[in-house]
């Protein structure tokens, strides 16, 4: 019995491997379609993420004012300064012109603070960034905001010039 149950075994094992090899080519299921090859050489219209070429050049475009997209706050306060209306304004006209267009507001705040009062803070400076772009006709459906509190600086360092440059809310367009 011991020598049947040991040849079935070893058969089934040969038998699974069989079935899970493979030939190295491309099989398609029966019955499917070629699909169209994709021209890279023509231009896209339009990405999934609703930006055109022409989009995504002007957010990455150093010269482009929509390459802007860092809202600074000064220590414990979610108020838009006076300095980045202007960023606001400008990302505001731009989405408000593209209502399939979902961004998110990623809010931050220094090391300063508790872990708790921090991410509260950082809730609070996405959520005026985002009203701010509404008052200029973005959909609220168009945006997410999120809270990192503290946990993600973009300076290190335990100075006045660090903290300055982690209390800030970001506009992160799709892909970035």
């Amino acid at each position: 019995m011991k020598k049947t149950l040991t040849q079935t075994l070893i058969a089934s094992t040969v038998c699974l491997l069989a079935a899970c090899s493979t030939t190295g080519g491309n099989v398609e299921p029966a019955g499917a379609k070629p699909v169209a090859s994709v021209d890279a050489t023509r231009p896209v219209a339009e990405a999934p993420s609703g930006l055109t070429a022409a989009d995504l050049a002007a957010l990455r475009d150093p010269a482009n004012p929509l390459s802007k997209r860092s809202i600074y706050f000064d220590l414990d306060s979610n108020v838009i300064k006076q300095d980045y209306a202007s960023v606001v304004e400008t990302h505001g006209k731009f989405l408000a012109k593209r209502p399939a267009v979902k961004i998110m507001i990623r809010g931050n705040a220094d090391e300063r603070g508790s872990a708790e009062y921090n991410l509260a803070l950082g809730q609070r400076r996405a959520d005026s960034t985002k009203q701010g772009l509404v008052a200029y006709g973005v959909r609220e459906d168009q945006i997410e905001t999120v809270s990192f509190g503290s946990e993600k600086p973009v300076a290190q360092g335990h100075n006045e010039s660090a903290w300055a440059k982690n209390r800030r809310a970001d506009i992160a367009y799709p892909g970035e």
